[in-house]
């Protein structure tokens, strides 16, 4: 098992191993049927593959290795990745949602390569989710796997299945966070956090 397929078993991913693009695309030409539908037509007839096909690579994170280095020059201050993309499935109805995520860490005797940041939040978003968890997950790794003083992950989004349907609410975003040690009870470190990734506190 790759160190990202343990990490996604671990904190709760469930997206799948493999995606049985068989079963999937059986299932898209059902609910063609459904919606009235002929899968068989001239313009359907290759739209339940490359609707498995989509899905299973939304769903699909690519391996990685989560490369950490000593701190032996004994950095103390924020680092942080701004406006990281993000792009992930709502569970509730397979509709997109995307926008960006803004991650740092106040290290401690250990840093992460920087585009591991990026790295993480992609390994989290490769799944059916809501915003709030995959915001939870990512700080979560970040301290678990580092040990560092602090985290911060602030992910802002917009929603397929609330701006296109429902409320129909076009261009409204989500905002969610998740704070860990300093950069939680810290007051100052808290509002330089927000400062630099441009959120309001």
């Amino acid at each position: 098992m790759s160190a990202a397929a343990a990490a996604r078993a671990l904190y709760g991913v469930t997206g799948p191993a493999g995606v049985d693009r068989a079963a999937a695309a059986r299932a898209v030409a059902d609910l063609l049927r459904a919606l009235g539908k002929d899968p068989d037509a001239e313009h359907l007839a290759d739209t339940p593959r490359r609707v498995a096909e989509s899905y299973a690579e939304l769903l699909t994170c690519p391996p990685f290795n989560a490369t950490t280095f000593a701190n032996d020059e004994g950095y103390n201050e924020l680092v942080l990745a701004r406006d990281i993309p993000v792009h992930s499935l709502c569970e509730h109805h397979l509709l997109p949602f995307s926008g960006i995520a803004h991650v740092g860490y106040l290290p401690g005797e250990r840093i992460l390569g920087l585009s591991k940041l990026a790295r993480v939040v992609e390994m989290f978003a490769r799944d059916l989710q809501v915003q709030e968890r995959l915001t939870q997950q990512v700080a979560n790794w970040l301290q678990d796997e580092l040990s560092p003083r602090g985290v911060g992950v602030v992910i802002e989004a917009e929603h397929l299945c609330m701006s296109l349907r429902g409320v129909r609410a076009t261009g409204s975003r989500t905002v969610t966070s998740a704070l860990h040690g300093l950069v939680r009870d810290d007051a100052r470190t808290r509002a330089e956090f927000f400062s630099l990734a441009g959120v309001a506190a």
